[in-house]
């Protein structure tokens, strides 16, 4: 396993994860132990959390496992690829800011997203769906070839057989919505938010909100490679950590507990 021995000395101020393959398996709830250490390192400094998922997912997903002692006021939620982000205030979560598609950009993407689907050959359900292919999360639109719900073992297999398949829906989307930002997520999803919104803009609005500035931040994600869905992070020259998967993770937040 990884270690963090080549940013040993540097020492962060705010840290924020990717959700699925970097803290928690692909649409699995995040384990009681990373639950543990987050909570411990939102003691330490601010925790943002960046994800395609909708809100509603984090609830299911992630805010279950954070023990009761957690700093809540210390965490940052940025779902639907930062076109949200929640914060704690009392005892509710509440957005500080929301760039929902309204009716009609909603309907265009997805007359768009029908069209391109058509044009690929994605049109044709596939042999077991498991939950909608077309979700719309209100500040994202997403697609996931086999539904929402998918196995990750499924989707693992489907990625394997069918991603340059994937890629050519995505090309077709690029053409026919160039106001928007388009980004293959996951294993087999393609996200659609406002132009410009991604997990570099929820950076950027980190700054903002915690007076934090991005040398002292770091991102820790699973896809940072050229095309991967955090890739575009880099941009704003965040020190970055590549992870494959929850332990690894696991492992760099005892590490900076540790140097804390």
């Amino acid at each position: 396993m990884r270690v963090y021995l080549q940013c040993m000395h540097f020492k962060p101020k705010l840290m924020a994860f990717d959700l699925d393959g970097t803290l928690a398996e692909s649409k699995q709830r995040l384990s009681a132990d990373i639950g543990e250490l987050l909570a411990h390192l939102t003691h330490k400094m601010p925790v943002a959390v960046m994800s395609g998922a909708s809100f509603k997912q984090f609830e299911s997903q992630f805010l279950p496992a954070l023990p009761d002692d957690a700093n809540l006021k210390n965490l940052y939620l940025f779902p639907t690829s930062a076109a949200q982000c929640y914060t704690r205030q009392g005892s509710a979560w509440v957005p500080k800011y929301d760039h929902s598609f309204t009716p009609v950009e909603r309907e265009v993407i997805l007359q768009a997203l029908a069209q391109c689907m058509e044009e690929t050959h994605f049109s044709k359900e596939p042999p077991q769906l498991w939950g909608e292919r077309i979700e719309d999360r209100g500040a994202q639109i997403s697609f996931s070839a086999l539904g929402q719900k998918a196995p990750v073992e499924e989707k693992e297999k489907w990625k394997a057989a069918h991603d340059n398949e994937r890629k050519e829906l995505y090309h077709a989307l690029v053409k026919k919505l160039p106001g928007l930002s388009i980004r293959m997520g996951g294993l087999t999803s393609i996200d659609i938010t406002r132009q410009g919104i991604n997990k570099a803009y929820g950076i950027r609005k980190l700054v903002e909100l915690t007076g934090i500035s991005v040398p002292e931040m770091l991102y820790v994600g699973d896809a940072l490679q050229e095309g991967g869905n955090d890739a575009v992070v880099i941009e704003t020259g965040v020190k970055t950590h590549e992870v494959f998967g929850p332990k690894e993770t696991a492992a760099l937040i005892e590490e900076i507990l540790a140097v804390k």
